[in-house]
């Protein structure tokens, strides 16, 4: 199982989008600066992750919501702003 998901830091009110097959074990590297795009955005929260079947489906979610804007793409799902 993969995972695409979209965090959110409170600290620099941006949004990160990303893709795994671990997704407790990413947002605690993304939360102890182990990723250099997110290091500086510490905390991040998880605001919502999907399930895919293959890592080539989640890279393609992934770019999906990169495309469309992460804050779009949570609105168009029916999520709210933060």
């Amino acid at each position: 199982m993969f995972y695409t998901y979209i965090l959110y830091s409170t600290k620099s009110l941006k949004y990160y989008v990303g893709q795994t097959n671990n997704l407790s074990d990413r947002i605690n590297r993304h939360n102890a600066a182990q990723q250099i795009a997110t290091k500086n955005g510490i905390p991040w929260i998880l605001i919502t992750y999907f399930e895919c079947q293959s890592r080539s489906e989640a890279v393609q979610l992934e770019n999906k919501i990169k495309k469309r804007g992460a804050k779009r793409f949570l609105f168009d799902i029916g999520f709210y702003e933060i």
